[in-house]
């Protein structure tokens, strides 16, 4: 894929950019040491020639072909894994300030498993710290970066092993010491099809269980102690069981999950049975979980509550419907649209235009929907640009007309709403290593990452502007593109 396509004018305004993504990592490969089952790595440097963009889904890989990248597409783009793959992550706030942008980065996560066993499954809380650029990015002249070989190192103790961990590889600049993962095991009996962290508490965290139950655990104590650990332990910390502040058991398993960001505590969660409950979080402790509500047809697949209104709820499902509730109301939704001509899969709410929702669908596409007119049934745009369902989508926490989507096609895109194409912008971005840009790709497209298998779901950094994490069948990517 092509170097960024466009970058901030003065004053922070965004120039119009061309139609084509702006990069897209190497196609999956194994990570340093060989078996990539587990560990972090840095992605190799470019292959020599002219860039040319590749399309997900469009343009064949051919038998023995591997895709390659240019670094300075990314300010950093970092590899991990677990021993199993996790459907589900969140990153978390932590107290490290906000914006920030200098690096090495520290960043705080959970994930939930989804292991061969029941009893295998763990969440995982982890502190991700020394994450450099490596090798990506632009540099200043005189920087020192050393074009040829690196330092490499090897997995050392309580990085790797059962529980996972992260690798220094060939590609990590000498003058950066290698990433390091920190982590805390929560054991749990089922496998964690989704898990949350409660906006107000980072430490309060949801998840919903392939055994038909919601938890509420309280990892606070295990955040604490990651953030005090300056170096790695001798020894793998042990699996430690904690007991939930509060469960609940649904009629089937489901995966729609999410705290209000208005009032802390207040949960909602849907299941594969259409059953949709909001929980209340009660003086003393506990939670008290609502009845059914009814409007849904078929499963609920997600909720977004609003960011501004602690009683308004938007869901989606199965049934093609997106709705809005009003908390107040079990017996029907205050507003349904037929959103999609298939499943709606994932929602998204805006927290910066707060009448702005997003929603992805089975069939690959995306739409944008205002609410203000969403009665009338009509979206404002619509982007079939995934070839494969549409599996997490997220408006970021800085830019307001900016979002993140991923699907089943393997791929992640970053879109800007505000970007149109501007042909003379590409012709003086050519010099710089921009391939040309195809016509039949959105202009509002501002990027494209490649390289992980089946991504299942994506966040940004609520504290570190334009840094993406995504989760897939062969691990965790984190990454920053540097059109952002």
């Amino acid at each position: 894929m092509r170097a960024p396509a466009s970058k901030k004018g003065a004053g922070g305004k965004k120039k119009k950019a061309p139609k084509a993504p702006a990069a897209a990592a190497a196609a999956a490969a194994a990570a340093a040491g060989g078996s990539g089952a587990a560990g972090m790595e840095m992605d190799n440097g470019p292959a020599e020639g002219a860039p040319a963009v590749w399309r997900p889904g469009i343009d064949p890989v051919a038998e023995g072909e591997e895709l390659d990248y240019d670094p300075t597409a990314y300010d950093c783009l970092h590899r991990f894994a677990l021993e199993w793959p996790c459907l589900s992550f969140d990153l978390l706030r932590d107290g490290l300030g906000a914006p920030r942008a200098a690096f090495p980065h520290t960043v705080f996560m959970v994930a939930g498993t989804q292991a061969a066993q029941a009893r295998a499954n763990h969440i995982a809380v982890l502190k991700l710290a020394a994450l450099g650029q490596g090798r990506h990015g632009k540099r200043d002249k005189g920087a020192g970066v050393d074009g040829g070989s690196s330092s490499s190192g090897d997995e050392s103790d309580g990085e790797g092993g059962s529980s996972g961990g992260m690798d220094a590889s060939d590609d990590e600049d000498d003058r950066e010491p290698p990433p390091r993962m920190h982590h805390r095991l929560i054991s749990q009996s089922s496998g964690v099809n989704r898990l949350r962290s409660m906006p107000q508490r980072p430490g309060v965290i949801a998840s919903w269980h392939d055994n038909r139950q919601v938890r509420i655990t309280d990892a606070t104590a295990l955040l604490e102690e990651l953030a005090a650990e300056e170096e790695l332990p001798a020894a793998r910390p042990q699996k430690v069981t904690l007991n939930p502040l509060a469960s609940h058991t649904h009629a089937m398993e489901g995966f729609a999950l999410g705290w209000s960001p208005v009032t802390a505590g207040r949960l909602a969660t849907g299941d594969c049975k259409r059953h949709l409950h909001v929980w209340e979080p009660q003086e003393g402790g506990g939670w008290a979980v609502s009845g059914v509500y009814n409007g849904h047809e078929e499963s609920v697949e997600d909720v977004a509550w609003s960011p501004t209104e602690a009683t308004v709820l938007a869901s989606c499902g199965v049934d093609r419907s997106v709705r809005i509730w009003d908390t107040r109301e079990r017996a029907r939704s205050m507003l349904a649209v037929a959103a999609h001509d298939s499943d709606v899969n994932v929602i998204s709410w805006s927290a910066l235009v707060t009448y702005m929702l997003a929603s992805g669908g089975d069939d690959g596409s995306m739409r944008i929907w205002d609410l203000r007119a969403f009665k009338d049934g009509g979206h404002v745009s619509h982007f079939a640009f995934h070839r494969g369902a549409v599996t997490s989508v997220e408006w970021s926490p800085y830019e307001s007309s900016m979002l993140a989507s991923s699907g089943a096609d393997h791929s992640l895109a970053v879109w800007d709403l505000a970007l149109e194409r501007d042909p003379e912008e590409e012709a003086a971005l050519a010099p710089e290593g921009n391939a040309v840009a195809q016509e039949e790709l959105p202009a509002q497209l501002l990027f494209v990452h490649a390289g992980q298998t089946d991504i299942k779901e994506l966040h940004w950094h609520a504290q570190i502007p334009g840094l993406i994490g995504s989760t897939a069948a062969d691990g965790f990517n984190l990454f920053r593109p540097s059109n952002l």
